[in-house]
């Protein structure tokens, strides 16, 4: 493949070639709500990142997917939601991202704040 580069003002013309076409070695892409962080096996919870809701009930609890800073809560305690329903968005390099209910259930808890920073497998959301 030719391509043409522009670096300083200098117009570049250069040939590029494919090495790999093989994608298997490239990061799986989460569906949004809990995550399966990489390197763990899917039927394996993820290791806590916070000490809150570390002690949760891993089937009544939604992780974060990915780091980064709460944007806005969208669910309130007590809430009843099904799966799939909007609980917050967080905000990581510049891109929104919208959390989901993993599980129907009530909302029991909110384990962080507007503004607040979240690291993947953090417990954000505890349900009844």
């Amino acid at each position: 493949m030719k391509l043409r580069i522009t670096l300083n003002g200098k117009t570049f013309d250069v040939d590029v070639e494919v090495a790999e076409t093989d994608n298997a070695n490239l990061p799986p892409a989460y569906p949004v709500g809990s995550a399966v962080l990489p390197g763990s096996v899917a039927s394996a919870p993820p290791t806590p990142v916070a000490s809150d809701g570390a002690d949760a009930e891993e089937d009544k609890v939604c992780r974060s997917p990915v780091s980064g800073i709460v944007v806005r809560l969208i669910a309130q305690p007590g809430q009843q939601l099904q799966v799939g329903d909007a609980l917050m968005v967080l905000e990581a390099m510049k891109m929104e991202t919208n959390i989901t209910a993993p599980i129907a259930g009530r909302i029991a808890t909110f384990h962080v704040a507007r503004g607040d920073n979240v690291q993947a497998g953090q417990v954000v959301v505890s349900f009844d």
